[in-house]
């Protein structure tokens, strides 16, 4: 592309609608190609920007389109979208890549350098707020490498259905510890200290179980153990850590209950738990879990797919259609 396309007006992701013709850049998180039941070739591409995401389909892929591009690119997409499955798609016939300095990478993520460190040092005050000082010296060991934090500013959430993007686990978990906190006072059986950490921890295993450098992906040891238990192998290497500093074995009924909260922050085996919550903090931390996921991915759903009448088309994973009532129906109820 000869001339830079940053200060240009673009389409974002939210604004799309079915059968419209397209010819714009997006951030392609994730490339597959495929083969048909006939033994054709196609390239399934998951788009970003910092509105949401969809899919791009390019059929009859040969070598020369496969090689234009690679996940974890700028590429810019020509085709048509249309509705699939109760999801906005795109038919591409043009897949090539852009320059990332032709771009300004802040249409493409939804949280800015500026927004990650201000989350960070949320993060930070949450966790330095804590009293019991074995759980504090926990805290300072996971604050004190660099490394880690790096990662854990840099990761996301999940691959797709919530907080699918850079600093989307740090979103995540920054906005469980803000709710706790406004709810904590009304529960004065729970041991605030226990749940921020347990809060902090739940989904730590992520790091290890997630590809993010570039594309969205699952590692081999991801796809293999999975997070809950690599959050467990963290948790262990940390507290070895506190008990090097310190010179002191780290208290076994922390351990066991921090451990428990990660075990079982999915709420049932059929969502991956190997336990289910057995004190107040790990149901705590599970009901924290799910609100904050379940509400993110309304709330994307809504912004990107609401119809006339104020519908979204039918979600397959969710089971039913979702509803946000206009501006005019508000006001008409209200008046």
């Amino acid at each position: 592309m000869e001339e830079s396309l940053v200060g240009m007006s673009r389409r974002f992701i939210n604004e799309l609608t079915d059968g419209e013709s397209i010819d714009e850049v997006y951030y392609a998180a994730e490339k597959q190609l495929r083969t048909n039941r006939s033994g054709g070739r196609y390239l399934l591409v998951r788009l970003m920007d910092r509105t949401g995401q969809l899919v791009a389909m390019l059929w009859n892929a040969n070598d020369k389109m496969v090689e234009m591009f690679e996940a974890g690119d700028y590429v810019r997409v020509q085709g048509t979208t249309q509705i699939y499955n109760g999801a906005l798609q795109v038919i591409a016939t043009r897949i090539e890549r852009v320059p990332s300095r032709e771009v300004d990478e802040s249409d493409f993520f939804p949280l800015s350098e500026v927004e990650l460190d201000r989350l960070a040092q949320r993060l930070e005050r949450h966790l330095r707020a804590v009293q019991n000082g074995a759980l504090r010296a926990l805290a300072e060991c996971f604050l004190m490498d660099e490394q880690f934090m790096r990662r854990f500013q840099q990761a996301p959430a999940a691959i797709k259905h919530h907080h699918a993007f850079r600093g989307g686990l740090m979103q995540h978990v920054v906005t469980m510890l803000d709710v706790a906190e406004a709810i904590a006072p009304f529960y004065p059986q729970l041991d605030r200290d226990l749940l921020k950490m347990g809060i902090f921890l739940h989904d730590l295993g992520k790091l290890e179980e997630l590809a993010f450098e570039r594309e969205l992906g699952y590692t081999d040891a991801g796809q293999l153990v999975g997070h809950v238990v690599q959050g467990v192998e963290l948790l262990n290497r940390y507290m070895g850590q506190v008990e090097k500093l310190s010179g002191e074995p780290f208290p076994d009924y922390l351990a066991q209950q921090l451990k428990h909260i990660i075990l079982s922050h999915h709420g049932s085996y059929e969502f991956g738990s190997p336990k289910l919550p057995m004190t107040l903090e790990a149901l705590a931390v599970h009901y924290l879990d799910s609100l904050d996921a379940q509400l993110y991915s309304f709330a994307r759903i809504l912004e990107e797919g609401v119809q006339a009448g104020g519908w979204t088309a039918y979600q397959p994973h969710l089971c039913r259609k979702l509803f946000r009532a206009s501006e005019t129906q508000l006001s008409a109820d209200g008046g």
